[in-house]
């Protein structure tokens, strides 16, 4: 339990036109283990990065992520394509 308590989760979109991806949901604890359940449920990937996700949690919903993070969520993104493409 004490796992889940700690557990925090960050879901991204990039919307088209956009400069940077979005913050589209965030959560901590037993919301944020339904969010990466219902995630990994749906095929949509999970990608663990305790130091990113520090930053972006603290963002707010619907805002852009930091460009101090651009390079990290970037490499995210690539590897997401990636996996897409298999």
């Amino acid at each position: 339990m004490t796992e889940i308590r700690n557990l925090a989760a960050v879901a991204l979109k990039y919307p088209e036109n956009a400069v940077a991806p979005m913050i589209a949901a965030k959560e901590k604890g037993f919301l944020a283990h339904r969010m990466i359940t219902i995630a990994k449920e749906n095929g949509i990937p999970v990608v663990e990065d305790d130091v990113l996700e520090n930053i972006l949690s603290i963002q707010d919903v619907g805002q852009c992520v930091p460009e101090s993070t651009w390079q990290a969520v970037a490499g995210i993104f690539a590897y997401i394509q990636s996996f897409s493409k298999r």
